[in-house]
């Protein structure tokens, strides 16, 4: 069963150095749906630490639980967020949602 849209959790506004938790999550796919979160769309990986780009961002994203927390935003993390919920049946997108730093 393709995964219905998921529905995005993002703070509008998070003070630099705190901490932010996003969230994605739906439940109507099967097998039970995988999740990738995007900045600008552009794909935000599980590991920072191999993507120069993505260096300075200190985040943790669980691809099964659809958790993107970052432990200290700083300004760079300001975007717009969209998560995608992924099965073998197909994908479904949130709307992309403004987090300001």
């Amino acid at each position: 069963v393709k995964p219905m849209t998921p529905r995005c959790i993002v703070p509008k506004a998070v003070p630099v150095g705190k901490t932010a938790s996003l969230h994605c999550h739906e439940n109507e796919g099967y097998p039970k749906s995988t999740y990738s979160w995007y900045r600008n769309s552009e794909p935000l990986l599980p590991d920072t630490k191999s993507n120069a780009k993505h260096q300075n961002s200190s985040y943790t994203l669980n691809p099964t639980t659809g958790t993107l927390v970052f432990h200290a935003v700083h300004k760079g993390d300001t975007g717009r967020y969209s998560c995608i919920a992924t099965n073998d049946a197909g994908f479904a997108k949130c709307e992309e949602q403004e987090m300001e730093v």
